[in-house]
């Protein structure tokens, strides 16, 4: 069983990449394979609008015809049970890698019927992680939250389905001394960092466990 988690933060080390490994952790606890794919690395871009993937009858009808780096990703998500995608907010919305990376991801999969069907040929569980410098209350006051709900219903239509974790109020800068940002506490940022964030990692560990561990198990009630 095959565990994917796609990285959209150009950091490989910081908070969405580390909450990303305590999934696929939690996922190989139950046995899973997984691999952990940083898009940043990767040399592609968003949707063309060739239509190639909705052509009747077309070779690469419900399959991204554009051949990139991120074609390999995109190959192994055909393959996975589990998919797990992790992006900061950066303005309220996930960052532009992790948006041409579900333009590439979800319209291909997604029917022009009435009701919009999914092409996908097979149920996935899936998983979105947004972390961000905003409390709850910021993420609902200033509308981010919609996107978030936007991203899940997306995931639960064409795979069938998904879940959200945020992480929030998260540790931006490893040292605020040196960056223009009063209006953060360094010290609320770090006492935050010490207390939360283990919690949404031990959460993240957890929900890549059972997100394999239900598969599993639902694979054993069709034997």
């Amino acid at each position: 069983m095959l565990t994917v988690a796609v990285n959209g933060s150009p950091r490989k080390k910081w908070n969405t990449a580390t909450l990303l490994e305590k999934a696929l952790e939690g996922a190989a606890s139950q046995g899973a394979e997984t691999e952990l794919f940083h898009l940043y690395d990767l040399d592609y871009k968003g949707c063309v609008s060739c239509f190639a993937c909705k052509t009747k009858g077309g070779k690469s009808y419900g399959r991204c015809a554009v051949k990139d780096g991120l074609t390999p990703l995109l190959e192994e998500i055909e393959k996975a049970g589990v998919v797990i995608l992790g992006s900061p907010l950066y303005f309220g919305t996930a960052t532009g890698q992790m948006r041409s990376f579900m333009e590439r991801l979800f319209y291909p999969y997604l029917a022009y019927t009435d009701p919009p069907e999914s092409l996908f040929s097979r149920k996935v569980r899936t998983a979105f992680i947004f972390t961000m410098n905003a409390s709850p209350e910021a993420l609902k006051e200033r509308g981010f939250d919609r996107h978030i709900v936007l991203n899940d219903g997306l995931l639960k239509l064409i795979f069938g389905r998904s879940e959200t974790l945020c992480s929030f109020d998260t540790y931006q800068f490893e040292d605020y001394s040196k960056i223009v940002a009063s209006r953060f506490d360094p010290g609320k940022k770090a006492k935050r960092r010490e207390e939360a964030f283990p919690v949404d990692c031990a959460n993240a560990f957890e929900m890549g466990a059972r997100l394999v561990r239900e598969l599993a198990e639902e694979a054993r009630s069709f034997i």
